[in-house]
C-alpha cells in the first residue's frame, strides 16, 4: 500500500459497519463536516481513551486502597486474629 499525505503507509484496517443514528441528528452533523466516518471514528478513539483512562484511575485508586489496608493489617494485626480457633 502507498502512502498518501493524508494517510500512513501502515493505517490500520478499517470495516464497514452498520449504526443506527437520528436522521436529524446526522444531516446535521453533515453541515459541519465533509466526512462523517472519520468525525465519528474521532469522537469514538476520544472516547475509548477516556474510558481506558477512567478505569486506569478506579484501578489505580484500588491499589491504592489495598496498599492502604495492608499496612494497616501489617501494623496492627487484624481483629478475627484474637477470635481465631485455627
Amino acid at each position: 500500500m502507498r502512502a498518501t499525505a493524508n494517510e500512513p503507509a501502515t493505517a490500520p484496517k478499517k470495516r464497514a459497519v452498520n449504526l443506527t443514528l437520528n436522521v436529524d441528528l446526522v444531516a446535521q452533523a453533515k453541515t459541519f463536516t465533509g466526512n462523517l466516518s472519520a468525525t465519528m471514528e474521532a469522537l469514538l478513539a476520544d472516547y475509548v481513551a477516556q474510558q481506558q483512562q477512567a478505569r486506569l484511575s478506579r484501578q489505580q485508586a484500588a491499589d491504592a486502597c489495598v496498599e492502604y489496608w495492608n499496612e494497616v493489617l501489617a501494623a496492627e494485626g487484624s481483629f478475627a486474629d484474637e477470635h481465631s480457633t485455627l
